[in-house]
């Protein structure tokens, strides 16, 4: 699928969403709103910075949901960044 392109289901438009918190247990309460919603997809999970790009870069998701502490692990000229 070409990057920001939405892919229809039911008649609607599907947002796929990529989820990134350090907490699993965040992570599964997230996963379960969203699940329950029409139009949405989380089409992966990543509980650090480094594997949120590698996620984003293979999934390609319309929006990311971000920690804000789980960012700042993967912004470039951050300690801890590579």
């Amino acid at each position: 699928m070409a990057p920001g392109a939405l892919w229809w289901s039911g008649g609607g438009a599907v947002i796929r969403v990529a989820l990134v918190d350090d907490q699993a247990l965040m992570r599964a309460g997230f996963r379960a709103l969203l699940d329950a919603e029409d139009g949405v997809e989380v089409v992966g999970e990543a509980g650090d910075g480094e594997r949120a790009l590698e996620l984003i870069r293979a999934e390609r998701p319309d929006v990311a949901l971000v920690e804000s502490t789980s960012s700042r692990r993967c912004a470039p000229g951050r300690a801890g960044s590579r």
